[in-house]
């Protein structure tokens, strides 16, 4: 018997991950962005990301389009931000600090690290689409601690 969503959801609840926002763009020039925390490396030669998007989230047809997307891991203070990108609907950009990246899609102010991918592939995966991400360019701040998320809400790192 397959196991239940809402357990299997507890159960994801209960590894800690860093929280990022996906930025990406239409390919005309509409920004979209959201948040995600199921990114992981996948390979060093060559470098790989895999991201995880929503196949029911707004965004989710402009990485697709476009077929590039950021990866901007949060800071500790930017949980307002994460929120914030994690609402369908709005206009998320709107006085938010950013820049276009060489791929076109938004890198936001004060990420503790950043990394702009094109898309090598994509693969279905139930009511997600994964994407593995080439990175070009790559930048990272050491002075700030991470923005975590665990059992259902947002943490911070204690030493």
């Amino acid at each position: 018997m397959p196991v239940d969503q809402q357990e299997f959801r507890s159960l994801m609840g209960h590894f800690a991950t860093g929280v990022t926002i996906l930025t990406t763009h239409d390919g005309e020039g509409t920004l979209h962005g959201l948040t995600a925390n199921a990114i992981c490396s996948v390979s060093l030669v060559p470098p790989l990301l895999l991201c995880c998007i929503d196949k029911g989230a707004e965004s989710y047809p402009s990485f697709a389009a476009s077929g590039v997307f950021t990866v901007n891991i949060l800071s500790s203070e930017q949980e307002t931000l994460s929120r914030r990108f994690a609402k369908s609907g709005g206009a998320k950009f709107d006085g938010v600090g950013y820049r276009l990246g060489r791929n076109g899609a938004p890198i936001l102010n004060d990420v503790l690290a950043h990394a702009e991918c094109e898309v090598r592939h994509a693969f279905d995966a139930g009511d997600h689409t994964i994407y593995l991400g080439e990175p070009l360019e790559i930048a990272m701040r050491d002075q700030t601690d991470p923005l975590l998320f665990f059992r259902g809400g947002y943490r911070n790192i204690r030493a």
